[in-house]
């Protein structure tokens, strides 16, 4: 069993409200997992890059290799109904970027509340735009579009788990396919500007969709191995900046699938732990470990604060 877990660290966030030491949750089946395993691999990057530490942990284990740009939309694809075959693709997902007093920020897509019904009409608002462009556009979920274009096939794009609650600016990138998607997405904002969805939208109270973002770019790529577990209960409140809700999903966690992981290595069976920061991630692993390794763990166990925030 290989269980990875996105967000695990909270402690390293690029963000003015980092929660304090109290924040950190009593794990204790992590603790006495970890005490059964050695650290086997350890990925760091700089918290700038387009992709997250959790991204490339599961490009790694599913056998690609390391790059800024890992094509998710096309591994995505068939389960929408889209056969990706040679082409190459990207993730449109609709936005509601906030106009703040010094910034852009993206919203989490969530919180638009965005129905079936509503995403189409939106798609079909954005469809001329983007075909006239010369892109293939094509409906996936309320969430999740689909962009086909030759200069997707390399195109480093930041994930969208960099870019919620931030200063879109910082993200956008300077390759010149990225400058002709910033172009489509001026165009989009005002185009939806004043499209009656978006004024039916605010007088509900929800947020309108006033642009998009594009990621997960490139062409199917063979997955070598079955992908891990991915546990991502801490990605909410970790891009909402609720550490107490974060504390409380750990908490769930480590009761929940970690303590699953802990009951396998003492069942003799081999386990991998993946956990993720916005800088690294760090994997252990192996099977039931020798008294001696047992009693060192006795007295040896990590601290999860520093362990944490190493990440």
């Amino acid at each position: 069993m290989h269980l990875l877990i996105p967000f695990a660290s909270a402690l390293a966030a690029p963000t003015s409200a980092r929660p304090r030491a109290t924040a950190v949750p009593r794990l204790p089946h992590l603790l006495a997992l970890l005490a059964r395993l050695s650290e086997v691999q350890r990925d760091a990057a700089d918290e700038w890059s387009f992709v997250p530490p959790h991204e490339r942990a599961l490009a790694q284990a599913l056998g690609w290799p390391a790059a800024e740009a890992h094509p998710w939309a096309a591994l995505a694809a068939p389960q929408d109904g889209i056969d990706p075959a040679d082409a190459a693709w990207g993730w449109l997902t609709p936005a509601h970027w906030h106009l703040g007093t010094d910034q852009v920020s993206l919203v989490d897509p969530a919180e638009l509340q965005l129905d079936e019904a509503a995403s189409r009409a939106c798609f079909a608002a954005l469809h001329e735009l983007l075909a006239s462009a010369g892109y293939g556009f094509h409906y996936g979920a309320p969430l999740r579009w689909y962009l086909r274009h030759e200069s997707l096939a390399g195109l480093a794009t930041a994930s969208l788990d960099r870019v919620i609650g931030r200063n879109v600016d910082a993200w956008l990138g300077t390759d010149p396919a990225a400058r002709r998607i910033r172009r489509l997405q001026s165009e989009a904002q005002m185009l939806l500007h004043t499209h009656p969805l978006n004024e039916e939208r605010e007088t509900r109270g929800l947020l309108p969709i006033n642009s998009f973002w594009l990621s997960g770019c490139g062409v199917a790529r063979p997955a070598a191995a079955a992908a891990p577990q991915v546990d991502d209960r801490l990605r909410l409140p970790a891009l909402a900046n609720d550490w107490a809700a974060w504390a409380r999903a750990w908490e769930q966690l480590d009761a929940g699938p970690v303590a699953a992981c802990l009951a396998l290595s003492r069942a003799g069976q081999t386990v991998r732990l993946t956990l993720c920061g916005e800088r690294a991630s760090a994997t252990w692993a192996g099977a039931a470990p020798g008294l001696g390794r047992r009693l060192r763990g006795l007295f040896t166990q990590p601290a999860i604060g520093p362990l944490l925030e190493s990440l």
